[in-house]
């Protein structure tokens, strides 16, 4: 990802840019010498940039320093390059092509987490845990049952993802202020001829789809609509991050801990969440990012308006990277997650005596109960706490008339968990496989990454 965001790879976009549009110029009839064409294709990637920063000092224009350095090396296509074309041609479109492509990166990166959580829930489908509402304990469910809750969160990225990348649209070729009217004066009015250019030089980059109409700019909407995919896939590690702190600290499932690994300068005994929380402050920075992007489509000025470029050099890259930095975390902390079933299952058995108590309300109605007294007596008995709550209840007059009590086959936890097995089996069995095949259709698995502090 930082490869694909750096200055050198986007340099070699604009001059791929400026070829494609020179060779489809010529195709459609421009006179452009073959050397001219030969010169520019032997330097694609040899931008020197120290050189081209040299004339942007002078110019102070990017765009404009990069055409005169090109030149230099391809003196035979300096008439041709950047012919009827606007700056936004260039950055523009290879604005879109790295973001496409980086798009490509994050689905393989979210295929990892999932084949990542997905182990673990296969391995913890039926042991039982205390579910939470409102962090305070509920009723059972399983460990690998909440993490299909978080594969979940990161499948609906994909699916998001997925639908970006299949839907992008190219700015193309279209002057300064959207209207292709310096290429209409290039071909002579021929429109069908300008018209076939904006789609030979897309569909040379790899460009089905073309905005039929732009300003300067391609619509900043779109930027904000990739930023609001990102900014989920930062939701979704935020949840699981958070869901880990909050279990770390009971105690039943910690991130992964290197065996020389140092929680605390002061405290030697301290084992901190510390991946879980650096997941949960960097996607805090990418949900923002979100909203920047929605400000900046909001206040494009009609064709368009400079305010947005500084700000976008910004946001885009960095939103990208931090994304990818997040799911590269969230991978390595799946992969490592401690489960601790001793304090899983101590926690379970402090609270099986409340959590029966829903089975004797059910049974005391079917007795011929009052559903709201019944309610009430065991929530009275309920604030009182105590491991005797059961024994409380069966003596209870109201109970004991209706001759229901709890016995001690009903305190075994797996016969409180409902589905919650079964659904993680129908989870990764028919959820996962389709979008796992969708992910593999359209990214390459994700290169392994080291996280070293």
């Amino acid at each position: 990802m930082q490869a694909l965001w750096g200055e050198r790879r986007r340099i070699g976009l604009w001059r791929r840019l400026w070829l494609a549009l020179m060779e489809t110029q010529k195709e459609l009839g421009l006179e452009i010498p073959d050397a001219a064409l030969t010169q520019l294709r032997a330097h694609l990637d040899d931008a020197d940039l120290d050189k081209a920063a040299e004339y942007e000092r002078r110019l102070r224009h990017d765009v404009m320093a990069h055409i005169h350095h090109l030149g230099d090396q391809a003196p035979a296509a300096r008439p041709y390059i950047h012919l009827g074309a606007t700056s936004a041609f260039v950055t523009d479109n290879a604005d879109l092509l790295l973001m496409r492509e980086a798009m490509v990166l994050l689905l393989g990166r979210i295929g990892a987490v999932l084949v990542a959580l997905a182990k673990q829930a296969r391995r913890y489908r039926a042991l039982p845990c205390l579910a939470y509402t409102h962090f305070q304990a509920a009723q059972l469910t399983t460990v690998g049952k909440r993490m299909t809750l978080w594969m979940q969160d990161f499948a609906l990225d994909a699916e998001e993802v997925l639908h970006r990348i299949a839907t992008m649209r190219f700015r193309g070729v279209k002057g300064t202020t959207g209207t292709q009217a310096s290429f209409l004066e290039l071909f002579d009015g021929d429109h069908a001829k300008v018209s076939e250019l904006d789609t030979r030089v897309s569909r040379t980059m790899g460009f089905d789809a073309v905005f039929p109409v732009t300003g300067q700019t391609y619509t900043r909407k779109l930027d904000a609509q990739i930023l609001a995919v990102l900014s989920g896939i930062a939701q979704s590690v935020a949840k699981f991050a958070t869901d880990l702190r909050l279990l770390q600290h009971e105690g039943e499932v910690l991130e992964p801990f290197e065996g020389e690994q140092v929680g605390s300068s002061a405290m030697p005994y301290k084992r901190n969440p510390m991946r879980a929380e650096r997941m949960t402050g960097l996607a805090r920075f990418v949900i923002e990012l979100e909203g920047n992007a929605a400000h900046t489509a909001a206040q494009q000025w009609l064709e368009r308006t400079l305010d947005d470029s500084a700000n976008r050099r910004l946001v885009i890259p960095e939103a990208f990277l931090v994304t990818d930095a997040l799911l590269v975390l969230a991978t390595n902390v799946a992969a490592g997650l401690e489960v601790r079933e001793s304090t899983i299952a101590a926690h379970v058995a402090d609270a099986m005596p409340f959590l029966a108590t829903e089975r004797l309300l059910m049974r005391g109605v079917k007795a011929g109960g009052d559903r709201q007294r019944l309610h009430e007596v065991i929530r009275g008995h309920s604030l009182q706490g105590g491991k005797d709550l059961l024994e409380r209840l069966a003596h209870d007059a109201e109970f004991k008339r209706l001759g229901v009590r709890a016995t001690a086959g009903e305190l075994q936890p797996a016969g409180y968990v409902g589905r919650a097995p079964q659904q993680v089996d129908d989870f990764l069995d028919r959820v996962l496989p389709d979008v796992t095949r969708s992910i593999q259709a359209a990214a390459p698995a994700a290169a392994a990454a080291e996280v070293q502090v």
